[in-house]
This record gives structure tokens, C-alpha cells and sequence, in this order.
């Protein structure tokens, strides 16, 4: 796995977000709350009984709106942990949670107007995948 390389700004799905947190905070009530463009909080959960690569996402308001997907953790985890930065703001909201734009190594991610309603437009297609193909996949 190559860390080294400029990775693009991506879209990236927060899934998870029909489930309760532990402090009893619901999660889709929080992405209502979200605005597109305002910050996320990525935490990686090695201790996550369920899967060590989980990464929660948390609203500027430090409220759990959901986890990445499982496909995509293990790889953002380990750029998390090479001390690479990552920035994140809310792009938008979808039936199955939400989308969170990511940037990396100084970039700040950008959240066009356009992209957002695309990915509304297209969330009810189970092919539109709007995330970027890793460099090394």
C-alpha cells in the first residue's frame, strides 16, 4: 500500500445512520441538522467489537452521524494513521445516511453546489458510486 502519493479530494459514504447512538442521539435527526460545507470529525474505533477498521463520523456539533463504509475504512484508517492530514466537511444527505467530502495533505475539500444535488439525484441508483477509485487499486 503506497501513502506516499497525492491522493484527489473524494466523496465518501457515511453509512449506519438508522441506528441509535449509545448516548441515545439520533442519528438521522443530526444529519438533518448538518449543512453542507460545515466540518466532520473522522475517529478511527480499533476497538470496535464489530469491525477494528471502523471509522466514525461526527457532526461539528460532536454528535455521531454514522461510520464510512466498510469497503473504504481499512484504506482512510491507514492514511489517518501514516499522520497524513485529512479534512472533511458534510456534503449532503441521502436515504442511507449521508455524504461526507474528504480532502488530504493540506487540500481543503470543496463542496460544489452541483455535486451535492447530483448526489441526490442519483442516491436512489444502486450504481452511482461517486467515490474516486483509490491511486493503488
Amino acid at each position: 500500500m503506497i501513502l506516499s502519493d497525492k491522493l484527489p479530494a473524494m466523496s465518501l459514504a457515511v453509512v449506519g445512520a438508522q441506528y441509535e447512538n449509545p448516548d441515545g442521539t439520533d442519528r438521522r435527526y443530526e444529519i438533518l441538522l448538518c449543512v453542507p460545507g460545515e466540518p466532520v470529525e473522522l475517529r478511527p474505533e480499533p476497538a470496535n467489537p464489530r469491525d477494528p477498521h471502523a471509522i466514525a463520523v461526527f457532526s461539528v456539533r460532536r454528535t455521531q452521524i454514522g461510520y464510512i463504509t466498510a469497503e473504504r475504512a481499512p484504506r482512510l484508517g491507514a492514511i489517518i494513521r501514516s499522520g497524513r492530514e485529512v479534512q472533511c466537511l458534510f456534503q449532503g444527505k441521502a436515504q442511507f445516511g449521508a455524504w461526507i467530502r474528504v480532502a488530504f495533505d493540506g487540500e481543503t475539500p470543496v463542496v460544489a453546489i452541483e455535486e451535492a444535488h447530483s448526489a441526490r439525484r442519483h442516491e436512489q441508483h444502486d450504481d452511482f458510486y461517486p467515490d474516486d477509485i483509490w491511486p493503488d487499486d
